[in-house]
C-alpha cells in the first residue's frame, strides 16, 4: 500500500477523510438547493439556469468528482462503523443518556442508517432526473416539466419529503462533526458552528421539501 494513503487508514486519518468528504458534500448541497430554488422563477428561468450548468465543459469532471467523494465518504464511514463494532463486539447492557452536555443525539446515533437511506434516495433521484425523459423547451431540456411530472405522484412526494427529513437529520450532526474532525474545535467557536450547521441543515431539508410539495400542487393545479 502506498505510504501516501496509509495515514488515511488509521482511525484519525479515517475521521479526517470522512470530515473532508462530508464537508464537500455539505457545500454541494448548499449549491444544489440554491440552484433548485430557481424553479419558483418559472420554466424559462429554471430551464435557462439548468441549461447553463448543463453546458459547462467541466460538468462531467465535476460529476465524476462528486461521485468519487460520495463513494469515498460512504466507504470510509461504513468501514469505521464496522471497525468500531468489532472493537466492541458486546454491546452495552443498557444505554443511558450522557446528559445535556453530551453531543450524542438521535441524529448522531443514526448516521449510518440515514446515510444508507440517502444512498437509496440518490439512486432513485438520479434515475428520475438525470436519466428521465428528454423533453424540449425552446431548444433546451425541459427540467421544469420533468420535475413537475416526477412529483405529481403523492407517494413520490411523501418519499421525497421523508428523505429530506433524513437529509436534515444527517446534516444536523454531520455538518458540525465534519469541522470537528478537521480540528475546528474551540470553546468559543464550536457552539456557534454547531448552531449554524443545524440552521443550515434545517434550511436545506426544508427548502427541498417545500419544492417537492409545491411541484405536486402545481401538477395537480391546486396552484398555478
Amino acid at each position: 500500500m502506498s505510504s501516501r494513503t496509509r495515514p488515511f487508514d488509521s482511525s484519525v486519518g479515517t475521521k479526517i477523510l470522512i470530515g473532508i468528504t462530508g464537508l464537500g458534500l455539505f457545500i454541494y448541497l448548499l449549491i444544489h438547493i440554491t440552484a433548485n430554488l430557481t424553479v419558483f422563477g418559472g420554466p424559462a428561468f429554471f430551464n435557462g439556469s439548468a441549461d447553463t450548468l448543463e453546458k459547462l465543459p467541466i460538468l462531467p469532471l465535476i460529476e465524476l468528482g462528486l461521485l468519487l467523494v460520495f463513494v469515498l465518504h460512504i466507504y470510509k464511514t461504513v468501514t469505521m462503523y464496522f471497525g468500531n463494532r468489532q472493537a466492541r463486539p458486546v454491546g452495552y447492557a443498557m444505554k443511558k443518556g450522557a446528559g445535556h452536555t453530551s453531543r450524542k443525539s438521535f441524529a448522531s446515533s443514526t448516521m449510518i442508517v440515514s446515510g444508507l437511506w440517502l444512498l437509496l434516495f440518490l439512486i432513485i433521484h438520479v434515475k428520475a432526473f438525470k436519466y428521465g425523459p428528454e423533453y424540449d423547451y425552446q431548444g433546451m431540456r425541459d427540467f421544469y416539466r420533468l420535475e413537475i411530472e416526477a412529483l405529481s405522484n403523492p407517494l413520490i412526494v411523501a418519499f421525497y419529503v421523508l428523505s429530506m427529513l433524513v437529509v436534515g437529520s444527517h446534516l444536523w450532526h454531520g455538518a458540525s462533526s465534519s469541522l470537528q474532525s478537521l480540528g475546528f474545535d474551540h470553546p468559543k467557536w464550536t457552539p456557534r458552528i454547531r448552531v449554524a450547521g443545524k440552521i443550515i441543515a434545517v434550511a436545506i431539508a426544508g427548502g427541498f421539501s417545500v419544492i417537492a410539495v409545491w411541484a405536486y400542487l402545481v401538477a395537480t393545479q391546486v396552484i398555478l
